[in-house]
């Protein structure tokens, strides 16, 4: 019989909103634009180990949104989870990390963004989903090129 102690665990420990920015730096002329206003999002991972078996993992997205050269507004938003996870193996702790905490941490992410746009007085901006399996093995090609691992748990 297995001792308890090396079965597999996972558990979500907390989620929380790490850090949230919002500028709207040529507020309150640009308001005045009748213009559709170009809109960028880029979203980033990061993971870390803050106590033997329990890590932070956190999902960030910078929305931009400008009329010609002008900012109408920005927002950065991060959104973190620490989860413990203990006796699994090193190759599919990277996966666990890098893929599948991110996808249960982006709904709130989502929420928040749109919540912010609407609060600023602008209408919602819906995030799309996001293939993490995808974005994690992106990040896993780069790193290697680069010659580190930067979604790497520390042992």
């Amino acid at each position: 019989m297995a001792d308890q102690d090396d079965n597999p665990v996972f558990q979500i420990q907390r989620m929380y909103l790490k850090d949230l920015s919002l500028e709207q730096p040529n507020s309150p002329q640009i308001l005045l634009e009748q213009q559709q206003p170009q809109v960028d999002i880029n979203l980033q991972m990061g993971a870390g180990s803050i106590a033997e078996g329990v890590y932070e993992v956190t999902v960030t997205a910078t929305i931009t949104t400008q009329i010609k050269d002008r900012t109408v507004f920005l927002i950065e938003a991060k959104q973190a989870g620490i989860f413990e996870i203990r006796n699994i193996p090193q190759d599919q702790l990277q996966g666990i990390l890098g893929m599948v905490c991110p996808q249960m941490i982006y709904p709130y992410l989502r929420a928040i963004v749109s919540d912010v746009c609407t609060r600023a007085g602008f209408p919602p901006i819906v995030l799309t989903e996001v293939n993490f399996q995808a974005m994690f093995e992106a990040q896993q090609a780069q790193a290697a090129a680069a010659g580190n691992g930067s979604l790497s748990a520390p042992n």
